[in-house]
Formats: C-alpha cells, structure tokens, sequence
C-alpha cells in the first residue's frame, strides 16, 4: 500500500510540472507494464484481473490524489516566478533519464537501430507541437461550447501523453495555453470555489476518453512493437527538451525562451540526482527481492 501510494506521488509530481510524465517515473521506478496492464484489466471482461487492477490502482491513485492536491496548492503561485529552476530540473531528469531508459531497454533496442527512424519521427511530432502552441494563456474566463470542445481536446491528448513514458500531459496543456489556467482551476475547486468546474469537467471527460482511445494501443505497441516504440519515446524525450525551452513564451505573460543565462545549473543537477537516487533506489529493492527468493 505504501509503496504504490508512494509510486503514484512521485508520477503526480511529474504530472503537475511540464517536462516529464508520470508515465516516465513509472518507467524508471520499474512498474511501467504493470501499470499499462493494470489500466487495460480494468476494461477487460476477466473479473478477476479486473479486481486486482482495481486495488492496485486505487493505491497508486491515493498517492497521485495527494501528490497532485500538495502541487497544485503551490504551482498555481509559484510557476510563472520560478519557470526558469522548474525548467532546469527537468531538463536534467530528461537528460539523465534518456540513458536510464536505454540501459533499461538494451534488449529490445540493441541490434534494431534502423528503428532509430522511430526516434527521430518522436522528436519530430513533440517538436511540431511545441512549435504549433499558443502564445499566452487561453483565456478561460467565460466557459462556452467552443472552449469546452477546445479543452476535451487538450484533456485527451494530455492523457495520452501522461502514460507514454516520454512528454508529459502538462507540457501538451503548455501547448494549448491551458496549463496554468488548468492548474489555478483545479486548484480553485479544491477550496470550493465551483465557478472553476465547468473547465475541470470538459478536462476530465477528455482524459476519460482518451485512457479508452489510446491505452489499447499503447498496450499492443508496447507488445508488438516494443522496440519502434522505445526509439519513438526515446524520440519523444529529446523533443520535450525543447519544448520545456519554449515552455516560458506560453505563460499569461510570455518571457523569453529560456538561455544559457537563464539556465540553474543548481536545478538541472537536482533533477538529474533525483532520478540518479531513484534507479539506484529501484536496483535496491530489486536486489532486496531477489535475495529474498
């Protein structure tokens, strides 16, 4: 119990900030198939893997709830002050985790590298999208039919991303100018303030369908074609770097992309040595298990 309620914290910090997805921590945590399995038994017909689905992710999303809850309560606030550190410590858990990733799937990508096409083609669509994003924030003030199709959409898409291990949903919310707005809505519902649901209910609707629309295929890429999609999300983590670089020009009042002057190397070191303390964390426990059997 607390250890998945641990892993969902740690996937909702991720998910709170543009950068990394939670998919990405669940990779490096080592619970990546569990959790893409877990998803799918809870739409299957197996009553009991369906069961144990349901409890396992129900822990995971005690931790997610109050890691998101703990997030939200400070990023609306502190986000556009501090982009600069945020974007640093990312950039530094994407630069560190790309290696991780392919230290981890040595088996299903050595030999393969004309699949390395894949990987340029990730880079390719993260870029794209990055450059295709608003400027500015969407203005969400007044709640109609277009702006509520406009945020299903970005719901559906985030998702998607939220459970590949490479961009994270709350870049592809940067993207659509909806990041802070999301972030400040939700926090507002959670202090009652109810004239921010309507944006939270066209959201969650979105990322309803999407987990139905996408995760299927996510599951049978992953079994079929593990190693194009390894490349492809390989490929996707590269591009979230410049994504994460033009993150600033996307705020309520855009600042310039982000610069070598600009750049914490404190904060880039901090990410790396989170996910540095997170493998070595996971080859403890993995050691710990098998001297256990």
């Amino acid at each position: 119990m607390i250890l998945n309620a641990f892993r969902g914290f740690c996937m909702a910090l991720a998910d709170s900030v543009p950068g990394v997805s939670g998919g990405t921590i669940a990779f490096l945590m080592g619970f990546y198939d569990l959790f893409i399995e877990s998803l799918n038994d809870l739409m299957g017909k197996d009553s009991e893997k369906r069961k144990k689905a349901f409890f396992f992710i129900i822990k995971l999303g005690i931790g997610w709830v109050i890691g998101m809850g703990l997030a939200v309560s400070v990023l609306a606030s502190v986000f556009e002050s501090g982009i600069y550190r945020v974007s640093s410590l990312f950039m530094g858990f994407i630069i560190l985790a790309i290696p991780v990733m392919i230290y981890e799937e040595r088996e299903s990508l050595k030999g393969k590298y004309i699949n390395i096409i894949w990987a340029v083609i990730g880079i390719a669509l993260v870029v794209g999208i990055a450059m295709l994003g608003t400027s500015g924030e969407t203005d969400v003030s007044h709640m109609t039919v277009g702006l509520a199709g406009y945020t299903f959409l970005a719901g559906m898409c985030a998702i998607s991303a939220m459970v590949l291990p490479g961009i994270s949903g709350s870049t592809i919310l940067l993207t659509f100018g909806l990041y802070v707005p999301v972030i400040t809505a939700v926090k507002d519902v959670l202090h009652f303030k109810l004239s921010a649901l309507p944006l939270c209910i066209a959201l969650g609707l979105g990322i309803l369908v999407g987990v139905f629309v996408t995760l299927r295929l996510i599951k049978k890429a992953l079994e079929s074609f593990r190693s194009q999609t390894i490349y492809c999300v390989i490929g996707m983590m590269i591009g979230s770097l410049y994504a994460i670089v033009k993150g600033p020009t996307t705020l309520k009042e855009p600042k310039p992309a982000m610069t070598f002057s600009t750049f914490s190397v404190v904060f880039f070191i901090i990410g790396a040595a989170i996910v540095f303390g997170m493998q070595a964390a996971k080859m403890f426990f993995e050691k710990k298990a098998a001297n256990k059997s």
